[in-house]
């Protein structure tokens, strides 16, 4: 998938993870990275983005494997984020099939 793709939509996909749970910034990248070949690097820069924006908190959490890991949650307003980033994706989506016709199917 070309770069330009994955980069519109990674915001969406953070989001959607952490939509459904907490979790550390490693366990989103290899979520990501299954599906859509990332590099680690790809993540960081866009969850410290999400946090200074308000859309994301962070909390410690002990880890049993070494030291404490730094998870992430959705704040109200990143759960709203989310819901419109969603909303705005599938018409999107929608609209791209309509211009690519029956060859989208």
């Amino acid at each position: 998938m070309q770069i330009q793709l994955k980069k519109g939509v990674l915001e969406l996909c953070v989001l959607s993870i952490l939509s459904r749970q907490d979790t550390y910034g490693y366990n989103i990248y290899q979520v990501i990275d299954r599906l859509l070949g990332i590099s680690e690097s790809t993540i960081y820069p866009i969850l410290r983005k999400l946090v200074k924006e308000g859309y994301v908190t962070t909390y410690l959490k002990p880890s049993v494997n070494g030291p404490a890991r730094k998870y992430f949650t959705l704040t109200d307003q990143g759960k709203a984020k989310f819901t419109t980033l969603l909303s705005e994706w599938q018409m999107f989506q929608t609209n791209v099939k309509r211009i690519l016709g029956s060859d989208a199917q």
